[in-house]
């Protein structure tokens, strides 16, 4: 695996109700910044950031309801907070509060989504897009609960709180291991480790709050106007998001690339990270300024 000596600082921001934990590397008017998925932290991006690095500022985050960013559990509001468009804004607040106008955003699975979003809404903040991964055309960008029981279970949080706790505590280990295809390269402390920071502080009420304001985005509708430069990565093996839902998103945006690696699952960046930067460094040595 690619590896460097380089170590990325950890640092924290307040923005958009969120007290945002995030790792910075490099230098340069450049920003790359690095979105995960769910479940995740920033510790899926700890093979490729040095690498990245070396063409840019590398700012990895933690996104809302992971490691070391706060989860805050308003009173009212809870959904909208951690909606997908809510989440877009906070994206686009970072990148500004760090200085930057806009930013090269790579997001993996539901962090591509979000990377996604936040391009198609605030286009002057993105300056091109590598989307791994990125659900735009099932499970977190088309979900929708219906209203029923969406009112129950707005009505009784604390305890459907509680049972999301012991739901996903006794599938997370298998839930993780199914993201690999080379299951053998999951090792049990990066298991330990990503359970870590995902099960810390309110984080059972902060899931529901998420889980409550999941909606279908429409994103397949929007995907055909979007501009910017972009990348689209799969592995070969994803059963997250088929390969062919890549490749239908790949099709769909104006001039996208698509780089499919083989013998690999759903994290690319983890699983076979020399392929996934052969894939991305021409890319931005392409975008000429990093």
């Amino acid at each position: 695996m690619p590896s460097s000596t380089a170590t990325a600082t950890s640092h924290f921001l307040d923005t958009n109700g969120f007290r945002v934990h995030y790792q910075r590397l490099g230098s340069g008017s450049t920003l790359i910044l690095l979105l995960h998925g769910s479940f995740l932290s920033v510790r899926s991006w700890r093979h490729v950031t040095a690498e990245l690095a070396q063409h840019a500022t590398v700012v990895a985050i933690d996104r809302p309801l992971c490691g070391k960013t706060s989860r805050p559990v308003p009173k009212t509001g809870g959904a909208a907070l951690y909606s997908a468009e809510a989440q877009s804004d906070l994206v686009a607040a970072v990148i500004e509060q760090l200085g930057f106008e806009r930013a090269i955003v790579i997001g993996h699975s539901t962090g591509g989504t979000v990377s996604l979003l936040t391009a198609l809404r605030q286009p002057e903040r993105v300056q091109a897009l590598v989307l791994v991964g990125a659900m735009v055309y099932s499970a977190y960008a088309t979900s929708k609960l219906p209203a029923p029981m969406l009112k129950m279970m707005t009505a009784a949080k604390p305890l459907f709180a509680r049972l999301m706790r012991v739901m996903i505590g006794a599938f997370y280990t298998k839930a993780l291991r199914a993201l690999w295809h080379r299951q053998e390269l999951l090792t049990e402390a990066d298991i330990a480790a990503y359970r870590a920071d995902f099960m810390a502080k309110a984080w059972d009420r902060a899931f529901l709050e998420s889980f409550l304001a999941t909606k279908p985005l429409g994103l397949d509708t929007q995907v055909p106007g979007l501009t910017l430069p972009t990348l689209v990565i799969t592995g070969a093996h994803d059963r997250a998001v088929k390969p062919e839902e890549s490749e239908r998103l790949a099709a769909a945006v104006p001039n996208a690339q698509l780089v499919v690696i083989p013998d690999c699952g759903h994290i690319p960046h983890e699983e076979a990270p020399a392929a996934f930067l052969a894939a991305v460094t021409p890319f931005l040595q392409q975008l000429g300024n990093v």
